[in-house]
C-alpha cells in the first residue's frame, strides 16, 4: 500500500491544465455514450422481448442501473480527483498491481473502440458519399488522424470539438423524434403492448430474453463515465463531476426512451423486430428512399463525438500509469495546450495497428469481461475506502449507501457469471492474460525503481 500512496512529482511543464467545466462534462458524458447502438439495438431488443411496454421498461432499467453506477463513481471521482479514471481508484484501494490490471485493461478496451469506430465511420461515409470507393481502411485512418491532430493542438481544441459534436448529436436526435411524431403517422395495425410479434413463452424463456436484452442495452450506455478521466483538469470537480454524471446519464436515458417511443409510433413492432436498422426504416416511412441517408448522417455524427471523447480520455490513463511508475515516464509529457502528447501518440499508434490488422474484435470480447470485472473492483473500492480512509474529503457521498452500491455489485457479479457461461473461450483468454500480466507488472516496477535510483 505504501507504493500506492507514493506519487512522482512532475515538473510544472508537464502539468495538465485545470480549465474544464460543467459544459464539457455534460458534453463528454452525452457525446461519449450515445452512439450507433440506439439505431441498431431497437430491432434485436424487440425481437427478444416482443412487447412494447417491456421494451421501454428494459431501456429504463438499463438507464437506472447506469445511474446507480454514476452514483458511487461520483464519490470516488470527487474523493480522488486525479486523471486516469478507474485505474486511480483501484490503485488507491488495492495497491499498484490491481491498479495496473484495471488501468491496462481499461486502456486496451478503449483503444479497441478507437480502432473499431473509425472503420464503422468509414463504412458509413463511403456508403453515403462514394459507394464505389473501396478504401475503407484509408478513410478510417484519415478520420482517426484528423481527430488526433485536433486533440494534439490542445485541451481547448479537443473540448471545443466535443461540445460542438455532442450538441449537434443531441439536437439531431431530438429532431429525429419530432419528425417521427409530426410526419410519421401512427401505424394502425398494432396496438401498444399487444402485437403479432411472438413474446417469450414461459417464465424461463422470458427471463432469458430480459437478461439478454439487458446486456445489449448496457452496451448502449457504455461511455457514461467519460468525465471522470478529466477530474484533475476540472475547475471544480466536487461540483461538476457529480452534476455531469447524473445530468448526463439522465439526458441519455431521456433521449433513448424518446427515440424508442418514436420508432414504435412510426413502425409496427414486428417490423422493428425484423429490422437491423429500425431508425432507417422509420425515416424511409417519412422521407422515402432518402431516409436511410439521413440515419447514416446521424450515425456519422454520433461516431465523431465518441471517437473524439475516447481520444481525449484514453491517453489520461497512460499518463496516470506513467506518473505512478507503471508505464514509461515519457507518458507524462504534456504540451503547452494541455495534451499528454506521448500518451496520445501511443494510443493512436496502437489503434492504427488494430485498424490495419483487424484484430480488435477479439480484444473487445476480452475487454467486455474485464469491463464488468473492473466494475466489481471499483464498487468494492468504495467500501474499502469508506472503511480505510474515512477522513478523506468527500464533496459527494453516494446516496442510499450501502444498499445502492450493493445492488450494483450484485448485478455486476451476475453479469460476470453470465458472460463466462455464454463466452467461456474469451473469458479463459482474459484470465490467462491476467495471470501473464503479473510478471509484466513486476518487470515494469523493477525498471521504474532502477531508473529512479539512477536519477
Amino acid at each position: 500500500m505504501a507504493e500506492a500512496e507514493s506519487e512522482t512529482v512532475l515538473p510544472q511543464k508537464n502539468k495538465l491544465l485545470r480549465i474544464l467545466g460543467l459544459g464539457f462534462g455534460l458534453a463528454v458524458v452525452v457525446g461519449g455514450t450515445i452512439g450507433v447502438s440506439i439505431f441498431r439495438l431497437p430491432g434485436p431488443t424487440a425481437n427478444l422481448l416482443g412487447n412494447t411496454w417491456l421494451i421501454l421498461v428494459i431501456w429504463t432499467l438499463g438507464g437506472a442501473f447506469t445511474l446507480l453506477n454514476a452514483n458511487y463513481t461520483a464519490e470516488l471521482a470527487t474523493m480522488i480527483p486525479k486523471a486516469g479514471g478507474p485505474y486511480v481508484y483501484a490503485r488507491h484501494a488495492y495497491g499498484d498491481f490491481a491498479g495496473f490490471v484495471v488501468g491496462w485493461s481499461d486502456w486496451l478496451g478503449n483503444v479497441a473502440a478507437v480502432a473499431f469506430l473509425p472503420i464503422a465511420f468509414a463504412e458509413y461515409a463511403i456508403a453515403l458519399f462514394a459507394p464505389s470507393f473501396a478504401g475503407v481502411t484509408t478513410v478510417a485512418l484519415a478520420f482517426l488522424l484528423l481527430l488526433a491532430f485536433l486533440n494534439w493542438i490542445g485541451l481547448r481544441a479537443g473540448s471545443g470539438t466535443q461540445k460542438l459534436t455532442s450538441f449537434l448529436k443531441a439536437i439531431a436526435l431530438l429532431a429525429f423524434v419530432v419528425v417521427c411524431f409530426a410526419l410519421g403517422g401512427h401505424h394502425s395495425s398494432v396496438d401498444a403492448g399487444q402485437t403479432t410479434q411472438t413474446a417469450p413463452v414461459g417464465p424461463f424463456a422470458a427471463l432469458v430474453a430480459i437478461v439478454l436484452s439487458f446486456q445489449l442495452i448496457l452496451g448502449a450506455y457504455g461511455g457514461w463515465n467519460s468525465v471522470i478521466y478529466f477530474a484533475e483538469e476540472d475547475e471544480n470537480p466536487g461540483r461538476n463531476i457529480p452534476c455531469s454524471l447524473h445530468a448526463g446519464v439522465l439526458s441519455v436515458i431521456g433521449i433513448y426512451l424518446l427515440v424508442n417511443v418514436a420508432l414504435l409510433y412510426v413502425l409496427p413492432l414486428p417490423q422493428i423486430a425484423a429490422s437491423k436498422l429500425a431508425a432507417a426504416d422509420a425515416m424511409r416511412v417519412v422521407f422515402g428512399v432518402r431516409g436511410g441517408q439521413i440515419v447514416t448522417g446521424l450515425a456519422l455524427l454520433s461516431i465523431i463525438a465518441i471517437v473524439n471523447a475516447i481520444l481525449m480520455f484514453a491517453p489520461r490513463t497512460l499518463y496516470a500509469l506513467g506518473r505512478d511508475g507503471l508505464f514509461s515516464s515519457k507518458a507524462t509529457a504534456v504540451n503547452e495546450g494541455g495534451t499528454p502528447v506521448v500518451a496520445l501518440a501511443v494510443t493512436v499508434v496502437m489503434a492504427t495497428i488494430l485498424i490495419s490488422l483487424g484484430t480488435f474484435e477479439k480484444l473487445m470480447a476480452i475487454y467486455a469481461f474485464y469491463a464488468v470485472a473492473n466494475n466489481i473492483v471499483l464498487i468494492s473500492a468504495l467500501f474499502v475506502l469508506r472503511k480505510r480512509s474515512p477522513d478523506l474529503l468527500r464533496p459527494f457521498r453516494a446516496w442510499a449507501y450501502p444498499f445502492a452500491p450493493l445492488a450494483v455489485l450484485l448485478v455486476s457479479g451476475t453479469l460476470v457469471v453470465g458472460f463466462t457461461v455464454s463466452d467461456p473461450r474469451d473469458s479463459i483468454c482474459a484470465l490467462v492474460l491476467l495471470a501473464v500480466s503479473y510478471p509484466i507488472y513486476r518487470l515494469i516496477r523493477w525498471k521504474s525503481v532502477e531508473q529512479q535510483s539512477r536519477s
